[in-house]
Parts: C-alpha cells; sequence; structure tokens
C-alpha cells in the first residue's frame, strides 16, 4: 500500500501553551524540510487525543503562502518567507 505516513512524537508539556510554543519551536526548527508541514502541527491532551490543537495558523495567502504566526494570532496574517533563494552565513 502507498500513501503518506504521518509520525506522531510524543512529548510531555505542564499546560496547552507550553505544548503550543513547543510544537512551533519544533515545527519552525524542522520547516527546512520541505516534507514538515507546519500548518498541520496540533497538540492535545494526553487521555483524549482526538481533541487536538492547531499549532500555527497557516492560512492560505496571496502568491499561494501561508501565514506562519500562530493559530490564535490577532494581527494580520504574515506570509512564510521564501529563503530558497538565500546566499551566505549569518
Amino acid at each position: 500500500m502507498t500513501g503518506r505516513y504521518v509520525i506522531h512524537l510524543p512529548v510531555r508539556a505542564a499546560d496547552l501553551a507550553r505544548a503550543k510554543m513547543l510544537g512551533r519551536t519544533a515545527g519552525r526548527s524542522l520547516a527546512f524540510l520541505a516534507v514538515v508541514e507546519l500548518g498541520g502541527i496540533t497538540v492535545s491532551t494526553e487521555d483524549d487525543q482526538s481533541v487536538r490543537h492547531w499549532v500555527f495558523c497557516d492560512r492560505k495567502l496571496d502568491g499561494g503562502r501561508r501565514c506562519v504566526l500562530r493559530a490564535d494570532h490577532e494581527t494580520p496574517c504574515l506570509a512564510r518567507q521564501d529563503l530558497s533563494g538565500r546566499t551566505g552565513g549569518r
């Protein structure tokens, strides 16, 4: 059978806010990989994994880009920057 597979990586956090922060941090640190879908990152309680909370907004914006801010942001959406043409070091 062919198809997509999803990695579930259980990580404990003290509360929902910290779980979302850890999800955003992990997602951004792996965002350089084309296979990572930031908009698909969710968190849940260990005992009720069917109730998931979105970590990133990920709304579609002009030009096919997506918002990279947290899911519950109140400011205007911000597009993901295309760093593929970036050269040089830090």
